[in-house]
């Protein structure tokens, strides 16, 4: 078989990926087989195992996809000038939510929900997600930090608190979503406000 151009090799290893979480999203990752992968790729199952050597790798592929399309959002914001404040960073949050539903073919959210429960399974998994997370809280402060310094929060307010708030809606705006119902921006910001005037002496 002649050797595959960079480009080739790559268009096709995204053609198995995109194959792979297409059946993910209708099925969830255990009830999904490798050869239902096969039969959705088209292609011989020599050729997908050329790309990925079982399912555990196409679920971390899957996972990855995701976590690396949250952290650019976030470092996309920090960088953009007048800085973003909380509100329009949730507004940018609930976007980028949107973007993975609305592929064509198949749900990001949805696979990113399933990638949660296998990092509970795969130490290696968890890892990844464990420093995605750590990451993630990290540039939450640097954004928090701004806004202390553009006055869009409080002087006194604890940067690393409000990257906790941050991080911990966001999987919780997946989890509602599927489970209930969507939470605007809009809504969480002013609940996000009416809790800290509650709070206030």
């Amino acid at each position: 078989m002649p050797k595959l151009s960079e480009g080739a090799w790559e268009t096709r290893r995204r053609h198995v990926m995109v194959s792979a979480w297409k059946c993910f999203s209708r099925q969830g990752f255990q009830a999904t087989t490798m050869d239902e992968i096969i039969a959705e790729t088209g292609m011989s199952s020599s050729s997908v195992y050329r790309y990925f050597a079982s399912k555990d790798d196409l679920i971390s592929s899957a996972a990855e996809e995701s976590l690396t399309g949250t952290k650019g959002m976030l470092d996309e914001l920090r960088q953009r000038r007048p800085v973003p404040g909380p509100r329009e960073t949730l507004t940018a949050i609930t976007k980028a939510l949107q973007r993975q539903i609305d592929q064509p073919d198949y749900d990001l959210s949805k696979i990113t929900v399933n990638a949660w429960a296998e990092a509970l399974r795969q130490p290696q998994l968890h890892d990844r997600a464990y420093r995605f997370y750590r990451e993630t809280h990290k540039s939450l402060v640097a954004l928090a930090r701004l806004w202390q310094s553009e006055g869009l929060v409080a002087p006194g307010s604890d940067p690393t608190s409000i990257a906790d708030l941050f991080i911990t809606l966001m999987p919780g705006m997946l989890v509602t979503r599927h489970l209930y119902r969507p939470a605007t921006a809009t809504r969480l910001a002013e609940g996000m406000l009416a809790f800290a005037a509650a709070d206030s002496p």
